[in-house]
């Protein structure tokens, strides 16, 4: 069911794994992360809300699996570029249901994975 929600509404990402690699298509969700207490350090205002220092959140299909991406893979998404901090599978039951990530927006040549 997940599947047919990100295919429907979900915007058109790329995940690469590498240099050279052929990129992987699929449909995701990504939005700004916000914080909820109101105490903003660092980052910027944008249209639909704080946006800080370039975190934001992913919510995309089981597969491609991005959870075990290496260092310097890139999510693609509306021609900007990706970095992914942290991701994990959510599952129902034994099933995985859609993967969410910590991802960083980054500038060609940024090769700053730690």
């Amino acid at each position: 069911m997940t599947g047919r929600i990100f295919e429907k509404y979900g915007r058109q990402c790329e995940f690469i794994t590498g240099e050279g690699a052929e990129p992987e298509e699929m449909k995701a969700f990504i939005s700004p992360l916000r914080y909820k207490n109101k105490m903003y350090l660092y980052g910027v205002n944008t249209e639909i809300g704080y946006n800080p220092e370039g975190y934001y959140l992913y919510i995309g299909p089981p597969s491609p699996d991005i959870t075990g991406a290496r260092s310097g893979s890139r999510i693609i998404c509306g021609g900007e570029p990706y970095r992914i901090d942290r991701a994990e599978k959510v599952y129902f039951g034994e099933k995985v249901f859609h993967i969410w990530a910590v991802i960083r927006k980054t500038t060609e040549g940024d090769e700053t994975d730690e």
